[in-house]
């Protein structure tokens, strides 16, 4: 037994989470099982052979605008996100018909997963009706990134924020330090789990091609560009239409500033994004969970290796 492999496994065995959480999460992704989601790999290897290429990337990072004047929540991102990245999906009819049902998914505010890069979730706002899609913001100075000890997060010059399976132990700091919830993890896999999350479709992106979402977003509520482009555009949309939006610009500085922007006709707090932080997290994780990182390095060695002799003697002993 390869020692990483035995670190992921010790490191994501649920009785870590203690058996209620564990449970909740396994019963909650099960739908979602499948031998990996392979989207984050392919990712990670397409920017290795961009990098060892010396490929060198136009001047700016892109980004996505989002508009929740115009979404209607027709969830067909949701669709065309899961068939792109190969995740388990339905009919697309399926998702359209959903705004329409009594009993649908947008009963609950729900969150990315580990079979679902992107959700679309429902707001009532003083009568008004809001749909607002979530998916990773690709922050500029990512907290997942900062908080990672073996580095399996990186920011791309394109401006996606990508992760590399092949080195993380399954630690889960990336989901205690992102402030959007984003992060998901395969817990119905118990010994080799991955963290899983958007990619802003950087496959799709280095080939001249804007994210699936996008492509499919029948009601321009999704625009793709320059995030400098998408600033500009923006604040042209509230001058024209100041009674239609909320005088500000989701994602221009808030959390150190993301590749995602969003606009909304009521304050962003009401729609379910996190505000009061201009800072990116990433200053205020970096010193914390590297100082939490070193006190379990210390205090568990002797607990590690016990633990790993023991396994290696039982696969002997099995041979």
């Amino acid at each position: 037994m390869k020692r990483r492999n035995f670190l992921k496994g010790f490191l994501s065995l649920p009785g870590l989470l203690g058996i209620d959480t564990a449970s909740k999460f396994i019963e909650e992704e099960r739908a979602f099982k499948t031998i990996h989601t392979q989207a984050n790999a392919k990712n990670w290897e397409i920017y290795l052979k961009r990098k060892e290429s010396k490929y060198e990337p136009k001047e700016g990072s892109y980004g996505v605008l989002f508009d929740a004047t115009k979404c209607i929540g027709c969830r067909r991102c949701e669709w065309a996100c899961n068939e792109w990245n190969k995740n388990p999906n339905q009919p697309i009819e399926n998702f359209e018909r959903s705004r329409f049902e009594i009993n649908s998914v947008f009963e609950k505010i729900r969150r990315p997963s580990a079979g679902a890069f992107t959700v679309v979730n429902r707001f009532d706002v003083d009568g008004k009706v809001i749909y607002v899609k979530k998916q990773c913001m690709h922050c500029l100075d990512p907290a997942c990134a900062s908080s990672c000890f073996v580095g399996a997060f990186t920011r791309t010059e394109e401006g996606a924020v990508i992760y590399n399976p092949t080195v993380c132990v399954g630690c889960r700091y990336c989901m205690v330090a992102c402030p959007f919830d984003i992060p998901a993890y395969e817990y119905y896999d118990p010994l080799t789990p991955q963290v899983t999350k958007c990619t802003m479709c950087f496959d799709r992106m280095v080939e001249g091609k804007v994210p699936a979402c996008v492509a499919v977003c029948s009601a321009d509520a999704l625009k793709f560009g320059k995030r400098e482009e998408l600033l500009k555009l923006a604040y042209k949309l509230i001058a024209d239409n100041p009674h239609r939006y909320y005088p500000k610009v989701y994602g221009e500085d808030d959390f150190g500033g993301t590749s995602w922007l969003y606009l909304s006709p009521v304050p962003f707090e009401k729609i379910g994004l996190p505000t009061g932080l201009k800072k990116s997290p990433a200053v205020y994780t970096r010193n914390y969970l590297f100082a939490v990182k070193v006190l379990e390095i210390l205090a568990s060695p002797v607990l590690v290796y016990l633990a790993y002799k023991a396994m290696s003697k039982k696969g002997k002993d099995e041979e």
